[in-house]
C-alpha cells in the first residue's frame, strides 16, 4: 500500500461530498467537478495507492476505456443527467457509476504487464472526454434546462465543459503519453 497515493485519493472522495460545491459555483459546473474529481483525481490515486490490486485484476485496459465511455456520455444523456442532478438517489447511483467506472479504468490501464494497451485506453478516454467537454462549452443553449425543469444556464454549462477539458483530458493524456514512454523503454525503443 502507498499512503502517498491512497491518502489523497481518499481525502479527494470525503471533499467531493462534504465541500458545499453548489453554493460555490453554477450547478452543472459543481456537478461536473465531483464527476471529474471522482474519475481523474481520485479513481487513479487510489489505484496508485493499491498497486497490487492493478496488477491482480485481469481487467482489459480497453474494455475498460469502453465502459467508462458508457457510463460518462450515458449519464450526460438529458433524463439519466436529469435523474443525477433533481434525485438524491440519482446522484449517489450517478456518482458511485462515476467512481466505479474510474476505478476500472485505471486498474485495467495501470497493469505492469499491459503498458501499451494501458495507454491505449486512457488515450481513448481522454479523446471521448474531450469531446464532451467540448460539445458543453460549444452548445448554443443549455441542454439540460427544459428536461431539468430549471432556468437555461448556459454558463454554468460552459464552466462544467471547460472543468472537462482541463481536469479530465491532460490527466488522461499525460497517463496515456507516460504509458507509451513506458513501453517503448522496455522494448528499448526509447
Amino acid at each position: 500500500m502507498r499512503w502517498a497515493f491512497l491518502a489523497p485519493g481518499l481525502g479527494l472522495l470525503g471533499l467531493v461530498w462534504l465541500l458545499p460545491l453548489d453554493d460555490m459555483l453554477p450547478v452543472f459546473a459543481s456537478h461536473m467537478l465531483r464527476h471529474m474529481t471522482l474519475v481523474a483525481l481520485a479513481a487513479p490515486l487510489i489505484v496508485l495507492g493499491l498497486p497490487r490490486v492493478a496488477d491482480r485484476l485481469p481487467v482489459p485496459p480497453l474494455a475498460a476505456a469502453l465502459i467508462e465511455f458508457v457510463v460518462v456520455w450515458g449519464w450526460h444523456l438529458p433524463a439519466p443527467h436529469a435523474a443525477g442532478r433533481l434525485q438524491t438517489v440519482g446522484l449517489v447511483a450517478e456518482q458511485a457509476s462515476f467512481l466505479s467506472a474510474g476505478l476500472l479504468v485505471w486498474t485495467g490501464c495501470l497493469r505492469h504487464d499491459q503498458p501499451l494497451a494501458g495507454a491505449g485506453g486512457l488515450l481513448l478516454t481522454s479523446m471521448h472526454m474531450t469531446l464532451l467537454g467540448a460539445l458543453l462549452v460549444l452548445a448554443p443553449r443549455d441542454i439540460y434546462a427544459a428536461i431539468c425543469g430549471t432556468a437555461p444556464d448556459l454558463g454554468g454549462q460552459q464552466i462544467g465543459g471547460m472543468l472537462m477539458l482541463a481536469m479530465g483530458t491532460p490527466v488522461y493524456l499525460i497517463a496515456g503519453l507516460w504509458l507509451t514512454g513506458q513501453a517503448l523503454r522496455e522494448r528499448g525503443m526509447a
